[in-house]
């Protein structure tokens, strides 16, 4: 188990592996958010993407179950804070496969709890090809190994 105190600033992982299929997009999209682009193959290719494209929910909710599948499982989180700068920098289409790297960008002990530290990443979610199609800065709390007795 990784805690507060073995995570370093700068370290980087990069793991995963999946692999978007068109079947999944349209289900996804139909159940949560259903844009003709991302459930209608004719309407995705009258609209300004020219093809069918994953919603940027969907894209999000892959790369959050990469990242509990790989790091998350081997620390001692604590949940989130939230996330800043989510942005969706490119489509992910039918037949991509995406993998994330995270670099830790900033630590901190919380000031009103001493027994969690804030650990700020930065994800990315990459295709096949090497694009970012996704980023975001996770603002997680991970359990400290000795906290100070209250």
């Amino acid at each position: 188990m990784r805690y507060y105190e073995d995570i370093e600033v700068g370290e980087t992982q990069e793991f995963g592996e999946y692999h978007v299929t068109k079947e999944e997009i349209i289900e996804f999209a139909e159940r949560y958010d259903p844009q003709p682009f991302h459930v209608d193959e004719d309407a995705a290719a009258e609209s300004a993407f020219g093809e069918l494209v994953a919603s940027g929910w969907h894209t999000a909710s892959i790369c959050m179950r990469m990242l509990v599948d790989g790091p998350i499982q081997d620390r001692a989180s604590m949940g989130a804070r939230g996330v800043d700068e989510l942005r969706w920098k490119r489509p992910v289409k039918p037949g991509d496969t995406l993998s994330i790297r995270t670099e830790v960008l900033d630590k901190r002990v919380s000031e009103s709890d001493p027994r969690r530290g804030y650990v700020d990443s930065r994800l990315e979610g990459i295709t096949q090809n090497g694009d970012v199609v996704i980023s975001w800065i996770g603002l997680g709390m991970i359990a400290r190994r000795n906290p100070p007795e209250e």
